[in-house]
């Protein structure tokens, strides 16, 4: 059993710009309320062996590790919650030289029926979340706040 989670976005800004507003992950909090910090080992942009420790509301924490990276194109990370094994892409695609879009798929795979329906829960949280935050995020590259 799986469970996914998809969201798609357009945002006024080249390709460059909406990659590096998002590579700065210590910058999360700012349009993502759920984040209440972020750490990145090692410090600065987004890379292949980055790995973020996120401090969540409700004083929940969560350790992510760059899987896939393919600047300018997408990442992937993979972190542990609850005792599941979620897997995060982060897809980027130029419309035109002005426009991008960004996709968000969270993953959950392989589960048994204990595991999908905490998986389930999880989703439904993170989906609220992601709903909540992503209007901030795009008003933020459209402003091309850094």
């Amino acid at each position: 059993m799986n469970v996914s989670i998809q969201r798609e976005f357009v945002v006024e800004a080249p390709l460059e710009n909406a990659w590096q507003h998002l590579a700065r992950v210590e910058a999360w909090p700012s349009w993502a309320k759920h984040i209440k910090s972020v750490t990145v080992e090692p410090p600065g942009e987004l890379s292949p062996s980055t790995v973020a420790v996120f401090r969540l509301a409700y004083g929940l924490k969560a350790r992510f590790a760059v899987t896939e990276f393919v600047p300018k194109s997408h990442w992937k990370w993979i972190s542990s919650f609850f005792g599941l094994t979620i897997h995060y892409d982060h897809r980027f695609e130029p419309i035109n030289h002005d426009r991008t879009k960004v996709q968000f798929i969270i993953e959950a795979n392989n589960l048994g029926f204990g595991r999908f329906l905490l998986a389930k829960h999880y989703t439904a949280m993170y989906s609220k979340n992601l709903d909540k935050a992503i209007p901030n995020l795009v008003a933020e590259i459209n402003a091309g706040m850094r």
